[in-house]
């Protein structure tokens, strides 16, 4: 195998493939990524058992070839050498080092066979359809801060993608929750996605798709069985393991006779949160509101810092008072775009659902504190 490419070619494609390589293991193949070159085409992958990213890009392919290198030593190389140099990589003939030359430097790396590879991307996936970049990337955006990293419940670390329908509507539906809050986002449902299966996507694959679409600007392919996803765009394929476990019924978790109605503009709603809730105390950061007709009142107390206070005009007409996780709040308000952030709450003790009222799309259920 011999082959030259550009510098700034060859750093996108390590760049997103390293991602996939499990920084500890104790299996020596998983610390490297695979590289295969044929008719002007490199394509490199790289994968941890549970996660495989595969980058194809062009280069001048001389002998047409495959071999497998040290991922973060090549990566590491190849950020240090000169921003415009091109770089020539060869295998010796047993196929034990590959050489890598740019300008003076010359550096040789040890290779494994490709035969003890593992390969994620193979096997059938019988639901195939498409969506949009932009709608993919609001997928993740609007739930994804609600995974839960308990892993006791590792059925709730990650997000739930199923077909569903709202007032009649077919709809694709994503639904994270850790158990305090709950986060549901749902677009119009892509012909083909009919039939799929509901799947739980495992918070890696989550955090490595959205980096990897951040500039997708066509539809993005994904094909599902079971057991695996495949996501395809741009000359890059992410395919992923599912989550083998049952996603509880999150319907449950949405409140039904919520009769307490208040609006209030997000941006100015979160911003106060953040001022207050620099008193709260402990990891709960917890942070009171009383509802008084037309006015919202934020407060915090702690033994040790003090108290803040801090008055908002809402649209309102109902008092109470209820407290919450000042983070999980501002994780919410933070994702609602509009002016208008609607709270529809009960009572001090049940939980809140939370909307922007000029985007129907996304849905927020908060649980209380007790303050």
């Amino acid at each position: 195998m011999k082959f030259t490419i550009d510098r700034a070619t060859l750093l996108r494609p390590l760049n997103h493939v390293q991602s996939a390589v499990e920084k500890r293991n104790t299996i020596p193949i998983l610390s490297n990524i695979l590289i295969r070159a044929e008719d002007g085409i490199l394509s490199f992958s790289a994968t941890d058992m549970d996660m495989e990213i595969n980058e194809s890009v062009p280069a001048k392919v001389e002998e047409a070839g495959a071999t497998t290198v040290p991922a973060a030593t090549l990566f590491d190389i190849v950020k240090k050498l000169s921003d415009e140099s091109d770089i020539q990589m060869s295998l010796n003939e047993a196929g034990t080092q590959m050489s890598v030359k740019s300008g003076r430097s010359n550096f040789k790396l040890a290779c494994l066979p490709i035969a003890d590879f593992p390969e994620l991307s193979q096997g059938d996936m019988p639901t195939s359809f498409s969506v949009p970049a932009n709608e993919l990337r609001a997928l993740i955006d609007r739930t994804k801060f609600a995974m839960s990293t308990e892993e006791t419940r590792y059925y709730l670390n990650g997000i739930y993608i199923h077909a569903a329908e709202n007032e009649g509507v077919k709809v694709l539906r994503a639904v994270a929750t850790d158990g305090h809050r709950l986060a549901r986002f749902e677009m119009p449902l892509p012909a083909g996605a009919e039939e799929m299966p509901g799947v739980i996507l495992p918070r890696k694959a989550v955090a490595e798709l959205r980096k990897l679409v951040e500039e997708a600007g066509d539809a993005i392919q994904i094909e599902l069985s079971e057991s695996k996803i495949r996501v395809n765009f741009d000359h890059i394929v992410l395919t992923s393991k599912l989550i083998d476990g049952t996603f509880p019924d999150y319907q449950r978790v949405i409140p039904q006779g919520n009769d307490k109605v208040v609006e209030v503009n997000p941006k100015i709603f979160s911003s106060a949160i953040d001022r207050v809730s620099t008193i709260s105390d402990g990891k709960s950061r917890a942070v009171k509101i009383t509802f008084e007709g037309k006015t919202m009142t934020l407060s915090a107390n702690s033994p040790d810092a003090g108290s803040a206070t801090e008055d908002l005009e809402v649209n309102g007409n109902d008092n109470m008072e209820i407290g919450f996780n000042a983070s999980y709040l501002m994780d919410i308000t933070r994702q609602i775009e509009g002016d208008g952030c609607r709270m529809t709450l009960a009572d001090s003790a049940s939980p809140t659902i939370i909307e922007d009222t000029s985007d129907s799309s996304s849905l927020y259920v908060l649980m209380p504190l007790r303050v």
